[in-house]
């Protein structure tokens, strides 16, 4: 089974996207993950977007960048995100990707640190999730794209840590605009076997982001890659690789390991 690599947008040189297409197909890739940039950024850039899925150039994904998310606390700050989350959505699709990878929340709280005691119960900000995708995924399927719900590591949320919580969200949001990004390196703290783990995910899984057990490329730190590959494979996986991590050198010298060890 060959899986699809897509590199990081932000970490590739060239002017253009299309610069960066031609650079990453000579590096073993095939596609670029986005950055969805907040304040109508990203949704500032779809004449250019189409203009590079015109040329062919293959973005199948983007990623939310922003410093708020459809799970803060604060009621504008969530409203907004999830306005912002839908633009993201219409101009993926019009790019001709499949979807936006977004947490519940980045660094909004953690459970491990102090003060240990959310001004949010973890029911409350799980309805609140809920209701957010269950809007979101209503404009996703209008347009033809997902929302990925990712995952993140206990230090980063305090709703989302495992796969299995974000399989019980999308259950419960039950729209088709709505599917799980499963996150190697988040997967490195939070799963006790991470083969297991996607196996019972299975086709909730939509998306797959890379990053070593210490956040730098695939191959750079001890994480069990053959372990990952061979379950995306058990469960039929489909999608794409995308690179969402550091990297311990040059781009031009990284990308070639990455593709090679991911080969299969």
């Amino acid at each position: 089974m060959t899986f699809r690599l897509a590199a990081a947008e932000l970490t590739l040189p060239g002017e253009t996207l299309e610069d960066k297409f031609a650079f990453v197909r000579t590096m073993g890739f095939d596609g670029i993950e986005l950055s969805a940039r907040g304040d109508g950024i990203f949704g500032a850039r779809i004449d250019e977007l189409r203009r590079a899925r015109d040329a062919g150039v293959v973005m199948p994904t983007a990623v939310v960048h922003m410093d708020h998310f459809i799970g803060d606390f604060d009621a504008e700050r969530r409203r907004d995100a999830i306005e912002q989350l839908k633009i993201h959505l219409s101009t993926i699709a019009a790019a001709g990707g499949t979807g936006i990878v977004s947490p519940h929340a980045f660094g909004l709280f953690s459970r491990r640190l102090p003060p240990f005691e959310p001004p949010r119960s973890v029911e409350d900000s799980r309805a609140a999730l809920v209701e957010a995708l269950r809007e979101v995924g209503e404009h996703a399927e209008s347009v033809g794209a997902k929302v990925y719900l990712e995952p993140l590591n206990r230090f980063e949320d305090f709703v989302i840590n495992e796969l299995a919580d974000a399989v019980s969200v999308v259950e419960e949001v039950a729209s088709t605009g709505v599917m799980i990004t499963a996150d190697t390196f988040h997967m490195s703290i939070e799963e006790a076997r991470i083969g297991e783990s996607i196996k019972r995910a299975g086709p909730l899984i939509g998306h797959v982001q890379l990053g070593d057990s210490n956040r730098l490329e695939p191959g750079a730190g001890h994480y069990d890659w053959p372990e990952t590959l061979d379950a995306l494979e058990a469960i039929g996986y489909q999608g794409w690789l995308a690179m969402e991590c550091g990297l311990s050198g040059p781009v031009d010298q990284v990308l070639p390991k990455v593709a090679k060890l991911l080969s299969r």
